[in-house]
Parts: C-alpha cells; structure tokens; sequence
C-alpha cells in the first residue's frame, strides 16, 4: 500500500489546487450567464411624442409648447432622452414630460436610447414641430362656449339662490336669485341671464324682481379669464362679471367651507366688470380685500368708457398672478393691481356671473323696467 503524503506542505497544495479548480467553474458558470444575457438586445424601439392641446384645428398644440414623450422596446430596462442638443435625460418608465421655451413654431430633434440589464442599446430618432405662443396663459383648464340648449350645464354652473342677509342679498339689492330656466338658460349659442320685474317669494321673503347668480365649479389659483358678453341696457340693472375667495363661505356658494371660511372681505373679491345702473357707457373693475395682516378692508379700482356695450359683444379679461392682477376690455387695459403676501390674491377663487337689480351700483329702478338680459358667448379659463 502506497504511503500517504501528511506533510503540511502537501496538505496546502491539495487545498489549493482544489479552490482554484472551483474557482474556475464558479466563474465560468457566471460568463455563460452573461453572455446570454449580451444575447438580449432591446428591439422594436417605438418612439411617440404627444403635443399638448394639439387637435384638428391646432395640430401643433395649444401654444404652451409642452410635449409628452414616449419610448417603448422589448427586453428594455430603462430608457434615456436627448432634446435637440440638450443633456442626455434617463427615465426608468420611458416617458418624459418636457416645455419647448422657443416662441413660435419650430422643428425639434428627439432621440431615444433603449437600454437592457448589461448596457446594450438601440437608439431611434424623429422629428416635431411644436408652437409655442408668447401668451402667459395657454393651458385651457374650464371653458363653456354655450352650444347646447336648455340649462346651464350642471357639470359646470352652480346656481346660487338662497340670501345671506336675512332673506336679501347684500349691498341693497332688490331681486331674488333663482335657479327658474326663465332666469338663465341657453339657446342660439349664448347663455341668457334675464332679470324680470315680478313679486317672487323664497323662503318667506318677498322681493319684486327675480335674476339669476351662477358660480362656476372649479376654484383656481392664478390665470387668465376671459368672458364674451354682451349687457343688459336698462336702467336699474348691474350685471358683473366677478370672483371670490373660495374661502369665503358665503351662504348658499358651491364650494361651501372646502377652502376654509373667512368671510369677506379677508376672502378677497375681484370684479373684473361691473356696470352701473345709471351709466351705460362704461364699465368698472374693482377690487375688495381685507389685509391679512391687520384685517383692515381696503379697496381700489378704475373705469373704462365703452360703446355698443348692449348691442355688441366684447371680452371682458383678467390676467392674474402673484405679481398683479389685470383687467381688459377687450384689449384695453383697465386697471392694474400689485398683488402682495398680505392680499389674498394668492389662494383659489371662483368665478361668478349675475345681473342685480338697484342697490349700490344698480340705482333706481324705472317704473317702466320689465326686464334685463346680459348676453354671455363664452367663458374661458387658462393657466
């Protein structure tokens, strides 16, 4: 029998030629793994690009220049994007949202980079024309242009009808607001805001004229509004074109205390149009707040002549941000507001459209008034 070797040098060399031997096979069993996975290269790159707003009438978008960008490939892991000459951008989803700052229509270079587990990739490239308009505000976020018939649309309009002030409504007005079809409603692509001299009696509390007052249902922070309307040309009437703080929780609004609950003025109020009573050939835009600092109200405004205002429709606009608040008609300017941290000008507002019979700003009324309408083709709001 053959004598076995115990040397501790020999047992060391056993031991050694035995680890390099499973070292070996662990790493050979690792690049087999590998190189099967060199073998899974990413294929059929899709590359989208979705323009914002973009539809028949305005193919290359609705002017605020934001794009989608989508890439789709099998055996992907992630992706990475290059805009024109910009950095490269990765995105673990393939999808990326970017804002061409470019005014006008230009063409754009996209490319996409597929990418599998150990680094392959497949790239793909396309191009897009995008329009990107010089205007503030571009992103459409509520509009009702009015072409149905019958009711306001419930989805949007709120119609508010209950009195805060002890069964009237405030600043001496003389009607009720209902939610009749008689008092609004729309036909011939406008809605129709009518005030009529009747006894009507809500809630026990008689008054001798009936209108309409709708709140919209969407409360917002900052943008542009833009209302068509044509006036009612009878003396007495005051129609308005006007916002709230969404946390004033006046009785009977729509949003009720969601926002919180102020009251006014500490809620803030934009009118952006009003017209007297007794002076159809101007309108006033107006702005009522409370300091947040020291609650004292305040208020400031100004007033623009204008013609044809019962006869011809014009745009009654605001553009607001945390800077100012403008207010248009048309495309004159009317009055200029510096916003500020202690005016609540920073916070959602809702919009509001009625007509009011008498008080404050309607006067008085004739004996021969019968009836008002104010005339709206459309609202617009934009952010």
């Amino acid at each position: 029998m053959k004598k076995k070797n115990n040397s501790p040098i020999y047992q060391i060399f056993k031991m050694s030629i035995f680890s390099i031997s499973l070292l070996t096979l662990v790493f050979s069993l690792a690049c087999s793994s590998g190189d099967s996975q060199t073998d899974e290269l990413p294929s059929d790159l899709v590359l989208e690009v979705a323009i914002l707003g973009a539809n028949d009438a305005n193919a290359l978008g609705d002017g605020s220049g934001k794009v989608t960008i989508t890439a789709r490939a099998n055996n992907a892991t992630k992706y990475a994007f290059r805009i024109d000459s910009g950095d490269l951008i990765e995105s673990q989803s393939g999808t990326l949202e970017h804002q061409f700052s470019e005014i006008g229509t230009r063409s754009h270079n996209i490319a996409a980079w597929a990418y599998s587990a150990n680094g392959k990739f497949i790239t793909k490239t396309t191009n897009v024309e995008v329009f990107k308009s010089d205007e503030k505000f571009t992103t459409l976020i509520f509009a009702d242009e009015f072409e149905y018939e019958g009711r306001p649309d419930t989805e949007k309009w709120h119609h508010q009808i209950i009195p805060p002030d002890n069964g009237s409504w405030h600043n001496g007005e003389l009607q009720h607001y209902t939610d009749r079809a008689e008092n609004s409603f729309v036909s011939d692509g406008s809605l129709k805001i009518k005030a009529f001299k009747e006894q009507y009696t809500y809630q026990g509390s008689t008054k001798a004229y009936t209108s309409a007052r709708l709140n919209s249902k969407i409360a917002f922070t900052y943008g542009k509004i833009e209302v068509r309307a044509k006036l009612p040309s009878t003396a007495g009437a005051w129609p308005a074109i006007w916002t709230l703080g969404a946390n004033s929780n006046e009785v009977g609004n729509y949003f009720g205390d969601k926002y919180g609950s102020v009251g006014w003025p500490l809620c803030g109020e934009i009118d952006i149009m009003e017209q007297t009573g007794w002076d159809k050939n101007s309108t006033i835009s107006h702005f009522h707040w409370g300091d947040l600092n020291t609650k004292e109200y305040n208020d400031e405004g100004g007033e623009t002549p204008i013609v044809n205002a019962s006869t011809e429709y014009h745009i009654y606009a605001l553009e607001w941000d945390g800077e100012s608040l403008k207010t248009y008609v048309d495309d004159t300017l009317v009055y200029e507001f510096i916003n500020g941290s202690n005016r609540p000008f920073n916070h959602e507002h809702y919009l509001l459209l009625n007509i009011a019979i008498g008080g404050n700003l309607g006067g008085e009324v004739p004996e021969d008034f019968s009836e008002g309408t104010f005339e709206i083709d459309y609202v617009r709001i934009y952010q």
